[in-house]
């Protein structure tokens, strides 16, 4: 295998990748690192990029390799155990192999997804929305003074969440973004579809103390575009097919192979 040592940084490299370290022969690369990372679960991955974390994958790795050549020492795979086990890895990842080959073959055009589309519409629809942001409060008569302040022009609706506000989103003004029924509490809901756009509305109780609400913007129900949703229904039809051909396969593979 070709490598260089770089003199600057103390490293071997082979080709682009950078030999981090050699453990019993082999030599861990910072490709193997990545490649170890993306197999850790997502909220591990978060992480890539942390010096820190990468420098705990390579150890782990290092840990992995230092054992596999201390079992070589020890003669382990010359053991019945682990002729074993190489024969039931072998054939899990020849099955794994051939059901990726047979789900890689399932296709979906776009013309299926466009029909689909048309067939189901009514399962598309999008709820109605409202674009609000509030002002949280510990009790009632506080909140009541801000919403004077507020109504009387003293105090921008933003600001005084900002200053007020014991919600996080009162850094962002307690802007909440965009939100439809089932996400807030129902007193926070019920007050919020029913407010006016522009209009400051409140105290309203809930159990987390008393807000001011200001809706910004409401959408009605409507249906969605097709284009919103393609990847949606392609993703949908596409696990269906694979579905079908996993359970016509495995039909077709007993009546071939199973003795009888």
């Amino acid at each position: 295998m070709n490598k260089t040592f770089d003199m600057i940084k103390g490293e071997y490299k082979i080709m682009d990748q950078k030999v981090l370290a050699v453990v019993g022969g082999h030599e861990i690369t910072d490709k193997e690192v990545d490649a170890f990372i993306k197999s850790l679960p997502r909220e591990q991955q978060a992480y890539a990029s942390n010096p820190q974390f990468r420098a705990q994958c390579q150890e782990q790795l290092e840990a992995l390799y230092s054992f596999a050549k201390y079992g070589e020492d020890l003669k382990l795979d010359e053991t019945e155990e682990y002729k074993s086990v190489m024969e039931n890895a072998r054939k899990d990842i020849l099955a794994r192999l051939a059901m990726k080959q047979l789900f890689d073959s399932v296709k979906v055009t776009d013309e299926e997804v466009k029909d689909y589309y048309e067939a189901n519409k009514s399962q598309f629809k999008k709820g109605a929305t409202v674009h609000a942001k509030h002002i949280l409060t510990d009790s009632e008569e506080k909140c009541n003074q801000i919403l004077e302040s507020i109504v009387s022009g003293e105090k921008v609706f933003e600001d005084a969440a900002k200053e007020f506000s014991t919600c996080p989103s009162g850094q962002r003004g307690g802007d909440l973004g965009e939100f439809g029924k089932g996400q807030m509490v129902k007193e926070f809901e019920d007050a919020a579809f029913a407010a006016e756009i522009g209009h400051v509305v409140g105290p309203v109780k809930t159990q987390f103390g008393y807000h001011l609400i200001k809706v910004e913007e409401k959408k009605d129900a409507a249906e969605s575009s097709f284009d919103e949703v393609k990847e949606q229904i392609k993703s949908q039809l596409k696990q269906q097919k694979q579905g079908d051909a996993y359970s016509k396969k495995v039909a077709e593979l007993t009546e071939k192979y199973k003795e009888k």
